[in-house]
């Protein structure tokens, strides 16, 4: 009986799947599933953390997480009143509840919390990489090392301005500077440049630190390797910057 239910549940996720990649996408169907599971998981959570007495911790955990982020995001101004040009923002914490196909995490934190695509998501030591879809309850967060991403960032000492793309195979980030003969040494440290609006990326946020300089003769750019900030392998709790809503 029991070998039955288990085959019958896997034949249901199979056809799931094909329906929705090649026939029909799923769409409504996904969201309800990430609220179900990020409902479940916040329960689970809940009471995990509530039998072990550390109810008050995770509390203080997010408040501070906030906070952080907000100092991060703001470049320790108030987000009241945010310079000409950037949207006022807040900080909002969530803890990495799954790992998915290649460089992307989920979170429990969606748009309940006012979480919506294409905003920061950093944690404590830096940026880890921007929402790519939100539920309700959920959220995917595509991390910085992913093939696909791409940064504008800051030299912290030079002011120097460049990119940095994803090497998911390795970890780390490729940075190109947009003046060849620019200055850079292992050490250097990277950080966001910041996008208009503040979206995808706030400015400010350490990226990395240069670990090896790559020679190219004759190359239009300066290229090196940079080590993330954040260590995406093992993500714990992380901060969303989300847009404050208007009034």
């Amino acid at each position: 009986m029991r070998r039955t239910f288990v085959l019958l549940l896997l034949g249901t996720a199979v056809l799931l799947v094909v329906t929705d990649r090649w026939l029909l996408p799923l769409t409504s169907l996904r969201a309800a599933g990430a609220a179900v599971y990020g409902a479940a998981e916040g329960a689970a959570g809940t009471v995990t953390r509530s039998f072990g007495g550390d109810g008050r911790l995770r509390e203080l955990e997010l408040e501070n997480a906030a906070l952080r982020a907000e100092l991060l995001s703001t470049g320790a101004r108030s987000v009241s009143a945010p310079p000409r040009g950037v949207s006022a923002s807040r900080g909002v914490a969530a803890y990495v509840v799954g790992f998915g196909r290649g460089q992307r995490v989920t979170v429990d934190a969606g748009s309940g919390s006012g979480v919506v695509r294409d905003v920061t998501v950093l944690n404590a030591d830096g940026l880890v990489g921007k929402v790519t879809w939100a539920g309700a309850g959920t959220a995917s967060v595509s991390l910085i090392t992913d093939a696909a991403s791409s940064v504008g960032v800051r030299m912290a000492g030079s002011g120097e301005l460049g990119v940095v793309t994803g090497l998911p195979g390795e970890g780390l980030l490729r940075l190109s500077l947009f003046d060849p003969d620019a200055p850079l040494r292992a050490g250097d440290q990277v950080e966001t440049l910041g996008s208009a609006g503040g979206r995808p990326y706030v400015a400010g946020v350490p990226v990395g630190a240069v670990t090896t300089i790559e020679r190219v003769p004759g190359a239009a750019t300066r290229t090196a390797l940079v080590r993330p900030a954040a260590r995406l392998s093992a993500l714990g709790l992380v901060t969303v910057i989300v847009p404050e809503p208007e009034r």
